[in-house]
């Protein structure tokens, strides 16, 4: 205890020490000057007079006989009083600080040794936000380092969720969290080296941990990758791919299909004669709003010569396909951009011919009552 005392006293803030010195030595200076000309007294009973006034010690040994000695003496007084309450308060609150940070500190150690499987977040900015109400949404474990405590001063913290109001790549307590217990370490601060140095940080100690880096240019993504990150994500790239996407809605379709892979290949023909793009496909397992998605984004109709001929040299593969589609009763999406309304009409008009078309700009909830009568 006397230890903790005395680290705690010891790391008073800079300012207010500065503050309380130099008040004390105005102070000082104030008694002894008027010590020497209205009490008359020489230099050594100037200093020990302003000692004991100001200390409110008053031995009687020296005692001011004049008015204006009287009122000296009293304002040296007052002062040092009000000083000394000053001093006494700073080194009180600070204490009170002090202890309250070391009994929070102690109390999130603990919630974080009784974690289990967990995701550390460093960084609560912008992105960071909406990958924290991702994680809070499906009541994830999650241990968020960030240096800026008024920003998390909306968090409500819980078993499941404790706020360290520390920066990452001073403190060593990162690399300990990203131990066996950690799920994923996500790292979303706004600079790349931050988070360079914090994927360094954690590889060195933990080279099993599975992280996660935001990657702000896109120049930065191969030294993350080469620094240790297992996956890098760039908002800009993603930014682009939605903005695309949304410019491209009264251009999109998506076409729920039902058939065979032995129909892939002229499906696919299909949809590149008419200047399409398959943009991705879902598999709707029965019973399952979210789909199993796959991002495909060819127009090319070489692209679909390849794989039906890596499909037909390659029977392993063809039979887990064979089982995917079985396993959905044959039921998928495609998500499908093309020029304008008028040729998606066509391409559905000669995909009707080869393969049975379910809906079209069906919802996942749309389809998930499908599929599930399907599989009755």
């Amino acid at each position: 205890m006397r230890k903790l005392t005395f680290r705690i006293l010891t790391r008073l803030p800079t300012k207010y020490v500065t503050t309380g010195i130099f008040l004390i030595g105005l102070l000082f200076a104030y008694g002894i000057i008027g010590s020497h000309f209205i009490m008359r007294l020489n230099l050594i009973d100037s200093i020990y007079y302003s000692v004991v006034t100001m200390a409110t010690v008053g031995y009687g040994d020296l005692t001011p006989t004049t008015g204006i000695q009287k009122i000296f003496a009293t304002t040296l007084a007052l002062g040092g009083v009000a000083l000394l309450a000053y001093v006494f308060n700073i080194i009180l609150t600070s204490f009170q600080e002090r202890m309250s940070e070391y009994s929070k500190g102690a109390r999130k150690m603990k919630a974080i040794e009784q974690m289990e499987n967990y995701y550390v977040l460093c960084g609560y900015g912008r992105v960071g936000k909406v990958v924290f109400e991702e994680l809070n949404q499906r009541n994830q474990n999650v241990i968020i380092f960030e240096k800026d405590s008024e920003v998390t001063e909306d968090i409500e913290e819980s078993t499941n969720v404790v706020v360290i109001n520390k920066d990452a790549t001073e403190d060593d307590l990162i690399a300990k969290v990203a131990g066996e217990k950690c799920r994923s370490v996500i790292i979303s601060t706004g600079s790349d080296v931050t988070n360079l140095f914090i994927v360094l940080t954690i590889r060195e100690t933990n080279p099993d941990a599975w992280i996660v880096s935001r990657a702000s240019k896109l120049e930065n993504i191969s030294r993350l990758r080469k620094a240790g990150a297992d996956k890098i994500v760039s908002p800009e790239i993603i930014g682009g791919k939605d903005l695309y996407l949304e410019s491209a809605k009264p251009h999109l379709l998506r076409l729920t299909v039902q058939h065979t892979t032995d129909k892939i290949y002229d499906e696919f023909e299909i949809i590149s004669k008419h200047g399409c793009t398959l943009e991705n496909i879902d598999y709707h397992i029965p019973g399952i709003e979210t789909p199993l998605s796959r991002e495909i984004k060819t127009m090319d109709l070489k692209d679909g010569k390849k794989f039906k001929k890596y499909l037909d040299t390659n029977k392993d593969a063809k039979e887990s396909l064979d089982n995917l589609y079985t396993s959905v009763n044959n039921i998928h999406s495609h998500l499908i951009s093309g020029p304008d309304r008028s040729t998606f009409e066509k391409l559905i008009n000669d995909l009707e011919k080869e393969i049975t078309i379910v809906g079209k700009n069906l919802s996942n909830k749309e389809i998930m009552k499908i599929t599930k009568k399907r599989k009755e």
